[in-house]
């Protein structure tokens, strides 16, 4: 019995009562690559990335281009980075619907009682959803190719990268929905309800000067309208503007304010 009451105590000494920063990025990784594993299991979760950037494209660009530019090739150089921010911005609210639905399987009370960071299950389902960003931001950017729009090339790949950066950001909040509503179906109602007027409400798609007084002051504000603005930059002749700045510092604000909620959420209602 005393052995036994030894042995008791040594296995509590040695147990892990917390995990290191190092450790946390291996296990976000880990459960990112769970997250690759079901795309690939799953192709079809790809559709709406595939589609959707060549008909908003197609749709905006021969709507839109002769009745604001005058024609498409004058109007490409404004509409593209719009639908490359706007297509990747509502990809990321799948992110919270996918969550939701795992939570409800169970898949996330197994994850609670392993011994990892209580941000990696989270972490992890976000990074993954990186691989559809990516999927979206090159589709669009081929599609504009095709239709005549000549970016630069370091700008290209810049702005890919930053809009993958903020985009994961905003998946924070749409990952805080998805562990404290109820049904999938809600998490995306209201994310659509969010994202409509941050998109649309936004300088991606017409000038901003022909709007009303009081949208223009929305327009000015508006997060997405900072990060076109980057985006038009970077990919007209590579220049980093105050915009790209901006756009990562409201990645950073938005990351450090939901995060830490969304973890919350996840432990209680997991």
């Amino acid at each position: 019995m005393p052995q036994k009451g030894i042995r008791t105590d040594t296995a509590r000494k040695e147990a892990k009562t917390s995990i290191s920063p190092l450790e946390t990025i291996t296990q976000s990784f880990s459960m990112a690559y769970r997250g690759v594993l079901k795309i690939r299991h799953n192709p079809e979760q790809l559709f709406d990335v595939t589609f959707q950037p060549i008909i908003f494209t197609l749709l905006f660009t021969y709507v839109f281009g002769g009745a604001i530019s005058g024609d498409v090739t004058s109007y490409l150089p404004v509409i593209i980075p719009g639908i490359m921010v706007q297509t990747v911005v509502m990809t990321s609210i799948v992110t919270g619907t996918q969550l939701r639905e795992d939570m409800d399987k169970g898949v996330f009370d197994r994850f609670r009682s392993l011994p990892i960071s209580r941000i990696s299950p989270l972490a992890g389902a976000l990074l993954a959803d990186v691989i559809r960003y990516f999927v979206a931001t090159v589709l669009t950017v081929i599609m504009g190719i095709i239709m005549g729009w000549r970016p630069d090339a370091f700008g290209v790949v810049a702005s890919a990268l930053l809009i993958m950066v903020c985009s994961f950001a905003l998946s924070w909040i749409f990952a805080l929905m998805g562990c404290l509503m109820s049904k999938a179906s809600a998490v995306q109602g209201v994310s659509m309800m969010i994202m409509f007027p941050l998109t649309f409400a936004s300088n991606a798609f017409a000038p901003t000067d022909t709007m009303p007084g009081w949208l223009q002051a929305w327009v000015k504000v508006n997060p997405v309208s900072h990060l076109v603005s980057a985006v038009r930059d970077l990919t007209t002749d590579g220049h980093m503007s105050s915009h790209v700045g901006w756009s990562l510092l409201g990645a950073a604000v938005v990351t450090a304010i939901f995060a830490p909620l969304a973890v919350r959420a996840y432990m209680r209602n997991a």
